[in-house]
């Protein structure tokens, strides 16, 4: 079964930058689109930033141009750099497949945007 550990969360200030890591075990890692995803209290969980297996990326209109997806195979690794954050990114993070695997949901890492 595949497990996703993600990490790196905290506070920050708006204007701040914080970098999460997802580390996959598991499972094959390298052949699958992966995403971050977030979810906001009382909000539904959205997709903010996918890459594929040949490092294609795309991004939700919210975060485009501050937020940047990477991934290392080598570490089974992905990673989520959020620059000129926003207090409306104040989330959990998820990492997992894109599509999603429902039974590979981490605990995820909470992001909060605040002064």
């Amino acid at each position: 079964q595949v497990q996703l550990v993600e990490s790196g969360g905290g506070l920050a200030q708006p204007g701040g930058s914080l970098r999460l890591s997802c580390a996959a075990s598991g499972g094959i890692f390298n052949i699958y689109a992966m995403g971050w995803y977030r979810q906001a209290p009382g909000k539904q969980r959205e997709l903010v930033a996918r890459i594929s297996s040949g490092d294609t990326t795309s991004y939700a209109e919210a975060v485009k141009g501050r937020f940047t997806i990477s991934r290392d195979n080598a570490k089974n690794t992905v990673y989520l750099q959020m620059n000129s954050l926003k207090p409306e990114d104040t989330a959990v993070y998820f990492c997992n497949r894109n599509p999603p695997r429902t039974d590979s949901w981490g605990q995820g890492t909470q992001v909060t945007v605040s002064s």
